[in-house]
């Protein structure tokens, strides 16, 4: 089987913050002013801390102090220099801030609306078992949770690493200007601080990928018991379930508790090794000062911004434990990402008008993953315009048939053409475009019954739909609902009865109007009036288009052009229904038993 490699994967080898920052590329000026708004924002909130060590050195100097130099000897011209200094410097910082803030949130959200939205669409492209062996609740954390994780990191992560660098810098600097003699007492710890800081993270960056991965499982158990509450009920099994929910929701605070107790930890180390350095500074500070190396201004200073120095390193186990927290997340949407789409279409069109709709089925074999061959070298031909009927065993391989043709699945050998095109290469779109299928498990969307019907046609008028809803017999039962045609059907059609659900699928794949319908066990949940009903209808609805329709009543497809009995994957019986009913095999014995006789 061919493997189509998403572009994504071509980055796979990327680090995950450089994989995530290539999102902001289209909105590097905007990066640029906030990143340049957070330095000085920052620069501002310092500024403070070398007007108090100017205005140490103006009471203690006076005419000889740093002011004194630009020829203002006054003390309270100085003083008054000062003031207005610190109200410029406090306006730009709350001014700066505002931008910052505004600007990094604002690219927080529009990185994280196209994470998902290039997430979601990744996630429509892949085939369909790769749905089938992972559960709706872990994807929905994937694309919702891990995703918001990502926000909450953008939105003041960014902006404290900046801070954070600033501060270090225009720090450690003006200590290494003013007294290089002290420095290297002041930055003494900080190399002990990183390189704790990188044990801790790579500590904690396993127990932060468990936390998501626990997340994910309890996610998944809520969404499956919320779709399944009638079962609960009905089987008498919330306690059983709430303890299940409980076991999940244990372990993922577990989970939580070791992570917790490693980021912890941190806080503290940090703040000893900050308190060796604010010593260091004070006790060989002062012994400069004694030996007249040093002014007592500048070393009340010293001592002032040397916290400023070293706790910003105690913040740094916010912004690591941040830091895994998001790196956590993005390893896992990244992951789905870069799944491969197992299934790529081809580039060849197909438009609606040129479709006649013969079918060519050409020895085909499949198999689901790890399990017995489901169709064995199966052929069929089904001429443009025919209505044929395909009937058999449950776990035959009737419906697996038609699943093939949309490409849900790729065979494993054998074709399928459509007019005498392979269908793998034609685009999937344009396959899927001139197939209506109505499946037996019938799926509504949470809306009105005229939005259910309309998703055959999304440009259809309110006549049209009406009109599909009564080639499809369902017109009758919908003007009787509440509100009508604008009657909220619910989650999954919860509202309506099967039989109501599939006849609104019958009118949606109707106004779609395919060449190629696909009816399996389209009346199987409605009564035998309501099937006699359709099968008036289906008269009028099926001329023009070839009608694939799979049944397990036999009265449904009796009048088909051609009739195909399927058994283990395999076409054992064909011809139309007096034929079969003379050769007395298994369609014979299947309308025994159904009618009776």
């Amino acid at each position: 089987m061919q493997l189509y490699i998403s572009p994504s994967n071509l980055r796979s080898k990327k680090h995950p913050l450089l994989r995530l920052l290539g999102y902001a590329k289209n909105y590097r000026p905007q990066i640029w002013i906030a990143v340049t708004c957070t330095i000085l924002n920052q620069l501002c909130d310092l500024a403070p801390s070398y007007l108090i060590g100017v205005a140490v050195d103006v009471v203690v100097e006076k005419e000889n102090s740093l002011i004194a130099q630009i020829g203002i000897t006054n003390i309270i011209g100085q003083l008054a220099i000062l003031s207005l200094l610190t109200l410029l410097v406090w306006s730009l910082e709350s001014l700066f801030e505002f931008l910052y803030d505004r600007l990094w949130r604002n690219l927080a959200q529009t990185i994280q609306h196209e994470l998902r939205l290039d997430t979601y669409s990744h996630l429509q492209e892949l085939e369909l078992s790769y749905f089938e062996e992972r559960s709706t609740g872990e994807l929905l954390s994937i694309v919702n949770d891990d995703i918001n994780q990502l926000e909450r990191f953008l939105n003041f992560g960014a902006a404290e690493i900046l801070q954070f660098l600033t501060v270090v810098l225009a720090v450690g600097g003006s200590f290494i200007l003013i007294a290089p003699s002290v420095a290297p007492f002041a930055i003494l710890p900080i190399p002990f601080i990183f390189w704790g800081s990188f044990v801790f993270q790579k500590q904690l960056a396993p127990r932060y990928a468990d936390v998501r991965e626990k997340a994910g499982f309890i996610s998944s158990r809520l969404a499956n018991n919320l779709s399944g509450i009638a079962t609960i009920k009905s089987f008498t099994t919330e306690d059983y379930e709430r303890s299940r929910v409980l076991d999940e929701s244990d372990a993922y605070r577990r989970s939580n508790k070791k992570a917790i107790a490693l980021s912890a930890a941190f806080y503290p180390l940090i703040r000893f090794l900050v308190v060796v350095g604010f010593i260091a500074t004070l006790f060989f500070g002062g012994i400069a000062v004694a030996n007249n190396r040093l002014t007592v201004g500048t070393y009340g200073f010293l001592v002032f911004i040397v916290q400023l120095l070293l706790w910003p390193f105690a913040s740094l186990s916010q912004i690591m434990d941040e830091y895994q927290r998001a790196m956590a997340s993005i390893r896992r949407v990244m992951g789905l990402l870069d799944t491969p789409i197992a299934i790529g279409g081809g580039d060849r069109t197909l438009p609606l008008t040129v479709v006649r709709g013969e079918v060519q089925i050409e020895n085909i074999a499949f198999a689901y993953k790890e399990r017995h061959k489901i169709l064995k070298n199966l052929s069929l031909h089904i001429p443009a315009g025919a209505n044929i009927g395909i009937v058999g065993a449950t776990g035959s391989g009737k419906s697996t048939l038609v699943k093939l043709l949309l490409r849900f699945y790729e065979i494993q050998s054998g074709r399928i053409r459509i007019d005498g095109v392979d269908i793998r290469e034609l685009q999937l779109r344009e396959l899927r475009r001139c197939i209506g299928w109505v499946s037996q498990d019938v799926f509504l969307f949470h809306g009105t019954v005229a939005q259910n019907i309309a998703y055959g046609n999304l440009a259809a008028s309110d006549e049209e739909i009406v009109h599909a809803a009564k080639l499809a017999e369902a017109h009758e039962f919908i003007v009787e609902l509440p509100q009508g045609y604008e009657t909220i059907v619910g989650e999954r059609g919860q509202k309506l009865s099967g039989g109501q659900r599939q006849r609104i699928a019958i009118a949606r794949a109707i106004l779609k109007d395919p060449p190629i319908l696909i009816l399996d066990e389209a009346t199987s949940a409605v009564d035998n009036e309501t099937e006699a009903a359709i099968q008036k209808s289906l008269t009028k609805i099926t001329q023009n288009r070839t009608t694939i329709a799979i049944a397990h009543r036999l009265s449904t497809i009796r009048h088909s052009d051609r009739i195909y009995v399927m058994d283990r994957g395999e076409i054992v019986e064909q011809g139309k229904h007096e034929d079969l009913l003379a050769l007395n095999g298994i369609y014979a014995s299947l309308w025994r038993v159904q009618s009776g006789i």
